[in-house]
């Protein structure tokens, strides 16, 4: 396998950093995991850290070196991890169950598979155009697939925010698996939290990672959605992936191919503090103007 990777999570407005970002690999197979731990729960950056963590380790212990049944290993791996949120919470005497959103996706013989439980996305693109993405675990999503309101109006609607479906609990979640999909070189995968696709469009998410470099793509996606997002702005979250060659010279390409068969690669991203005090009018608008100049080159992609 050939990819470019990087993940990145930030606090953004928020007091703490709720979410957690991972990926892991062996010689033939990749697994990214974002869990946004959510914020109306005590301890929700636990309930996220234990979902990140009991995926890679699930994934390291079955992917010898690929995984066999990709989507029955996502199914289960949340799963797993809904029920080890409720033990520790068992174990530690919590008052309150923590709760977590998840996404998380395997790509192995160039074809993608995903699962995700609340209203953490994967966007899937190709030439710089969105072929796929999965849908939001929220009442608000459920009243745009029934056509009661737009999906421009659900952007403002008060529930937007509002998740029916989510790790840890009484409840056992539903956890919704996409039909494989194949991966062709150059296409791109982001799977994210709320505090990005809830402040940067589809067109510009899709322009970015097109124009830019994955490194440089990365960082134009935070920053914007940090600015965005000011001092009330959420947590913000991303694993982003390139397959195959970079197209960019400044994206450095992974090859698995001198892996050892059991070996693996596991990051966990320690969440960063927020860059907003610190960032001038100057760079949000030079910011801006190169975010708006990628969507204009991308416009005229055939």
């Amino acid at each position: 396998m050939k990819f470019t990777i990087y993940q990145a999570s930030r606090q953004g407005g928020r007091k703490n950093n709720q979410d957690r970002v991972a990926y892991s690999y062996s010689r033939d197979s990749l697994l990214m995991v974002v869990a946004d731990g959510m914020g109306g729960h005590m301890h929700g950056e636990i309930a996220a850290h234990i979902c990140v963590q009991t995926l890679t380790d699930h994934f390291q212990r079955v992917a010898n070196p690929r995984v066999s049944d990709p989507s029955k290993f996502l199914s289960e791996a949340v799963q797993r991890a809904h029920f080890a949120i409720n033990d520790y919470a068992v174990e530690h005497d919590l008052l309150e169950i923590p709760h977590t959103t998840c996404v998380a996706c395997v790509v192995q013989n160039n074809t993608a598979y995903w699962a995700h439980v609340g209203d953490s996305r994967l966007y899937f693109f190709s030439d710089g155009k969105l072929i796929s993405r999965t849908l939001d675990h929220t009442a608000v999503a459920r009243m745009v697939k029934d056509g009661l309101i737009t999906e421009e109006e659900s952007a403002h609607h008060p529930n937007r925010n509002r998740v029916t479906n989510c790790l840890g609990g009484y409840v056992t979640p539903e956890v919704e698996c996409s039909p494989p999909m194949p991966v062709n070189e150059g296409d791109s995968i982001l799977i994210c939290t709320d505090g990005i696709w809830g402040s940067v469009s589809i067109p510009e998410i899709a322009a970015i990672l097109y124009s830019y470099s994955l490194e440089d793509g990365v960082r134009h996606l935070m920053d914007h959605a940090e600015f965005r997002g000011g001092e009330k702005g959420d947590n913000l979250s991303l694993v982003a992936m390139n397959w195959g060659e970079s197209r960019k010279a400044s994206g450095e390409t992974i090859s698995t191919l001198s892996l050892p068969e059991y070996a693996f690669t596991t990051e966990i991203k320690k969440p960063e503090p927020s860059r907003a005090a610190a960032i001038s009018d100057d760079e949000i608008e030079r910011a801006i103007a190169e975010i708006q100049d990628a969507i204009k080159k991308i416009s005229g992609v055939e």
